[in-house]
C-alpha cells in the first residue's frame, strides 16, 4: 500500500511519518502531484498558521488539487481546519471540503486556558476511524481554534464548549487531535484509516 504525506510549509510531518513506520508502513513525504495521485491513502497533517499555510497551498496549486482527491484523505489538526470553509485565524478562506467554519476559543472562566493543550476524551464517535472504540478514549490536543459541532462531526470533545474532535465526509476524514501523539489510541485510529 502506498501512503503519501502532503509536504508543505507545516510542522509535524516527521512525527506522522514515524507513527506510520511504527505500524509497518513506509510513507512518502511529497508535494509531487503525480506521486500523490498514485497513493492509496493520503495524510494532510499540519502544525502552523492558517493564513500563511493557505497562501502556500494556493501558490503551489495544492488547494484545488486536495479538494479533488478521490482516495481516502486524513487531515490532522491544522490540516482538519484547512479542510473547512473559513477560519477566524487570519480571516482566511480555506478549502471548503467541510461546509463549516473554524472559530477561536474564547475563555469563559479563569481556568480556561488557550491553547487547549493536553489529553482529553473523545466521545459520540461515528466514523470508520473509530472502529473498535469504547465510549470514551483519551487523545492528545494542541490548538487555539476549533470547529463547532456540525453535520460532518464524527467525534466530540468538550473543552470550554463541545466541539468537533473529528470530521468525516465522503473520502475525507479529519481529526483535530494528533493521532501520531496519542499512544495506542492514536495508533488504532491510524491503523483504521490505513484499513479503510
Amino acid at each position: 500500500m502506498q501512503v503519501a504525506i502532503i509536504k508543505y510549509n507545516a510542522g509535524n510531518l516527521f512525527s506522522v511519518d514515524y507513527a506510520l513506520r511504527r505500524l509497518g508502513v513506509e510513507p512518502v513525504i511529497t508535494s509531487d502531484k503525480e506521486l500523490l495521485l498514485k497513493a492509496d491513502k493520503i495524510i494532510f497533517p499540519g502544525v502552523g498558521e492558517a493564513e500563511t499555510t493557505m497562501n502556500h497551498l494556493r501558490a503551489n496549486g495544492l488547494d484545488l488539487f486536495i479538494k479533488d482527491l478521490k482516495q481516502p484523505v486524513l487531515g490532522i489538526c491544522l490540516g482538519m481546519q484547512l479542510m473547512c470553509r473559513h477560519s477566524e485565524e487570519g480571516d482566511t478562506d480555506c478549502l471548503g471540503i467541510f461546509d463549516t467554519d473554524v472559530c477561536r476559543f474564547l475563555p469563559k472562566k479563569h481556568e480556561d486556558k488557550v491553547p487547549h493543550m493536553g489529553w482529553n476524551t473523545i466521545g459520540q464517535t461515528c466514523s470508520p476511524l473509530f472502529r473498535g472504540f469504547g465510549k470514551e478514549e483519551f487523545v492528545y490536543f494542541v490548538h487555539s481554534y476549533y470547529v463547532p459541532v456540525n453535520v460532518h462531526t464524527a467525534a466530540v470533545t468538550d473543552y470550554i464548549l463541545p466541539f468537533s474532535a473529528a470530521l468525516h465526509k465522503d473520502n475525507f476524514y479529519a481529526t483535530q487531535f494528533h493521532p501520531e501523539k496519542s499512544g495506542k489510541v492514536g495508533e488504532r485510529i491510524l491503523s483504521n484509516f490505513l484499513n479503510l
